[in-house]
């Protein structure tokens, strides 16, 4: 495996040891709901993602198997998003963890995660793509039906509901409403999902910035402000590790461009 990207950002406050993670973990995963891990060897992969330590995540993820093929997908899915600068690079990585995510559900099939990550990596390789061509590929009914079992498995899942709020968003911004439905994308669905996601996690930088950009892409100029308003809320999140460090930065740059 090539040597990836280096976290940016100084990571010494989200540093934990297995005590510290196991005491932050609801607050932690928030967002994807995800169980504490019984492996030592899981809980160390998780120590590493936390940190910013994104190729060592997924490298002991991928070593402890089980659960810790969802670490590595998290892993290699956020560093696909934020850090890694070579596009075809990127998309490669989406493939490779939308490929494990679906063999991880055929072995753990009522594990939400292994829906979700194959649902946000397909969806991140539409936008790379493409969404239109994504659609044409009939991309966008896997990440609908994938992120929707995410949900029916875990109600609470508030990542799962941004990535489907995303989902009707950006299919009814790229063609439309009328075409949109063929697609099972529509407004009133995707603004219901921004709002419950952000009441199952209101802390979330990443929440807040889609629920700005679905509003736009949903409502048009007359949602401009609010969208700004979102903005500066994620912008002076504290992020509480790596992931959502790198969620605050991109808030500041979109607000200071």
């Amino acid at each position: 495996m090539a040597k990836w990207t280096a976290f940016p950002y100084d990571n010494a406050g989200f540093r934990h040891d297995k005590a510290s993670l196991k005491k932050h973990w609801a607050r932690l995963h928030l967002g994807d709901a995800e169980p504490w891990p019984k492996e030592t060897a899981v809980q160390e992969a998780w120590i590493h993602f936390h940190a910013g330590e994104f190729q060592q995540a997924c490298e002991a993820g991928l070593a402890a198997g089980g659960a810790g093929v969802t670490v590595a997908n998290k892993a290699q899915a956020i560093y696909a998003t934020y850090l890694e600068q070579k596009e075809k690079t990127k998309l490669e990585m989406f493939l490779a963890v939308a490929e494990r995510a679906s063999a991880q559900q055929a072995e753990q099939p009522d594990n939400p995660n292994a829906y979700y990550w194959q649902a946000y990596a397909l969806g991140r390789y539409s936008q790379g793509i493409s969404v239109v061509k994504a659609l044409a590929q009939g991309l966008g009914t896997q990440v609908k039906q994938a992120l929707e079992k995410a949900v029916a498995l875990q109600p609470k899942h508030a990542d799962a509901h941004i990535a489907l709020g995303a989902f009707h968003a950006e299919v009814i911004d790229k063609v439309g409403k009328l075409l949109g439905r063929t697609q099972g994308a529509d407004t009133a669905t995707g603004l219901a999902m921004f709002e419950q996601a952000l009441k199952l996690n209101p802390h979330s930088a990443i929440a807040m910035i889609e629920r700005a950009n679905g509003l736009v892409m949903l409502e048009g100029d007359k949602r401009l402000k609010l969208a700004e308003q979102l903005y500066a809320a994620a912008a002076a999140c504290e992020p509480m590790d790596a992931m959502e460090c790198l969620d605050v930065e991109l808030a500041r740059e979109e607000i200071e461009e």
